[in-house]
């Protein structure tokens, strides 16, 4: 199965005038860069590189699933927000559909695993979820536009 969101992920690359995608989900790293060399990231635990065409692909074990976080940031009650983050360029969608709810609002709280948008990708509808308990603090984004990879879709305050 990670093998067809891997060729997804390099489809949408070769079609986009983006030069690199990385991706973490389900304890594994997706990174493909569009003609470079081989970019390591640090002392990395990386499984040997899947070439495919002129893209380098690395896959990077984590220890825990960390689809659309990035690292905390401190606020000035010196309390810790996490940052949801796009996994790839698209629409955004606060809604299943233009008549529904959206998933989330300011100030709702989230469970881990709860859909909080979609983001559509090439006529793909991607269902985003929370990694974490805690409450929406900010959303970033309006819905129906258009977002980048690694763009700021949710503050989430964890619980």
């Amino acid at each position: 199965m990670w093998q067809d969101k891997l060729k997804e992920i390099i489809y949408i690359l070769e079609n986009s005038n983006v030069n690199e995608i990385e991706i973490k989900s389900w304890g594994h790293q997706y990174r493909v860069v569009k003609n470079s060399t081989l970019i390591s990231s640090g002392g990395s635990n990386l499984e040997q590189p899947v070439v495919v065409g002129k893209q380098e692909v690395e896959i990077q074990n984590n220890p825990k699933d960390e689809l659309n976080l990035s690292a905390s940031q401190n606020d000035n009650e010196g309390t810790t927000k996490e940052k949801v983050l796009s996994p790839m360029p698209g629409t955004f969608y606060a809604a299943p559909t233009p008549e529904d709810d959206n998933y989330v609002k300011i100030g709702d709280n989230v469970k881990i695993g709860q859909t909080l948008c979609i983001i559509e990708a090439m006529k793909i509808m991607n269902e985003i979820e929370s990694d974490f308990d805690g409450v929406v603090t900010e959303i970033k984004v309006d819905d129906g536009n258009p977002v980048e990879y690694n763009q700021i879709l949710f503050t989430i305050n964890p619980e």
